[in-house]
């Protein structure tokens, strides 16, 4: 509004004001009039404060002229890349492995990390640096470093390198908590797929709790399931939700030509945050072991078929299945005799009825914790007390 047309409604008012007219709900009026005419000029600069800096739905981003003509939806998509694709980084690896001349030859491979802390540690995927003799970190603006191991954890494919930053600068991924997901929430993956650094795909979870086994032949448990597209050197790299936060780590796709099929998993960052202390404090993951090498599942429980020798459980009293040597005119004939061999049925009294059951009843402990097990021996029912030692790690 012009500062003439400002001044005639002004005029206009007061003159209202002071006629007989201008009485009761006029004279209000005109004073309303009068006082919305004043305050315009300030409240024409509050809005054109206001029409600069709108917060967009994550916060992430102050100016609204940057994301001028963006829907919601991109806008988080902005957001979430601007916040994070700086914490990402890019993994080279070089090996050696045996050709089949018997010559030594050199391999390479990549995959994806993520900054976990500002000292330099970096988390990715066991299977992204297992054998690799050397490590290469790509930051997002180019810079590299050297890269040693700190520490993995095979049973859950987690790793953690060290860089040594020479001061500069590093942006640490914020964690989130992935036991709250939920099926059709947003995610985000960032990683260097095909070798195409600082790439994000995005998608939804499609579900959660899944298993899917690790290089050690366990399972691991409470994986999430997305849509969003992952290829070859995803792996290691973080997975987002519409906040900027890590709520896991992209593991594996299931595929069978090898590329995205639409079904992607990653390791929750439930898991990540409670291994990567144990890995960069010690190395390795100290998990309880109750001495129990293999087993067999029955419909009773699990029938006991190797123990580890002077173990937990065979210093407990656990009985094994038997080795039995027959000699023969051709050698020694070796059989095992199931038949004295326990079979166990409970622990602290939760069923166990299958090799996951036993791992993730153990693993919820902590070495030097005792636990009850309950053992079927032929018609009788034992309960032996057990104590956890420290597990050997896998090498």
């Amino acid at each position: 509004m012009s500062s003439s047309w400002r001044s005639f409604l002004i005029g206009w008012s007061l003159i209202a004001w002071n006629s007989a007219a201008g009485a009761g709900l006029s004279r209000r009026s005109s004073l309303w009039l009068i006082l919305l005419l004043a305050l315009a000029p300030s409240m024409a600069v509050a809005q054109d404060l206001s029409s600069r800096f709108i917060p967009v739905v994550t916060g992430f981003v102050d100016n609204e002229d940057e994301l001028a003509g963006l829907t919601p939806e991109e806008r988080v998509n902005v957001s979430v890349y601007e916040k994070c694709h700086r914490s990402v980084v890019h993994i080279e690896t070089r090996g050696d492995s045996d050709s089949f001349l018997g010559r030594v030859v050199s391999s390479e491979g990549s995959g994806s990390g993520s900054v976990w802390d500002t000292r330099g540690h970096i988390l990715t995927n066991y299977h992204v640096i297992k054998g690799a003799k050397q490590l290469l970190v790509t930051m997002h603006d180019g810079k590299q470093y050297d890269a040693v191991l700190v520490g993995n954890d095979i049973a859950n494919d987690i790793a953690v390198l060290k860089i040594d930053p020479n001061g500069d600068e590093l942006w640490p991924v914020t964690p989130g908590r992935s036991e709250r997901l939920r099926v059709g929430q947003r995610v985000f993956a960032l990683g260097s797929p095909l070798g195409l650094e600082q790439t994000m795909t995005s998608g939804i979870v499609s579900s959660v709790n899944r298993t899917i086994p690790s290089l050690s032949k366990r399972m691991m448990k409470s994986i999430i399931q997305i849509d969003a597209a992952l290829n070859r050197g995803n792996s290691g790299g973080p997975l987002m939700n519409s906040r900027g936060e890590l709520i896991g780590m992209n593991t594996a796709i299931a595929s069978q030509v090898g590329e995205n099929s639409g079904i992607g998993f990653a390791i929750p960052s439930a898991t990540i945050v409670r291994i990567v202390p144990q890995l960069i404090q010690f190395g390795k993951v100290r998990r309880p072991s109750i001495g129990i090498e293999s087993i067999a599942e029955t419909s009773k429980g699990l029938l006991i078929v190797t123990l580890e020798p002077d173990g937990p459980a065979e210093l407990a009293g656990v009985r094994g299945a038997k080795i039995v040597r027959r000699r023969t005119v051709l050698g020694d004939l070796i059989r095992r005799d199931y038949s004295t061999a326990d079979i166990l049925s409970e622990i602290d009294g939760q069923p166990i009825r299958s090799a996951d059951d036993l791992l993730s009843t153990v693993e919820s402990r902590q070495a030097g914790d005792s636990v009850l097990v309950t053992l079927l021996r032929g018609t009788e029912t034992i309960r032996l007390p057990i104590r956890l030692i420290e597990e050997t790690p896998l090498r």
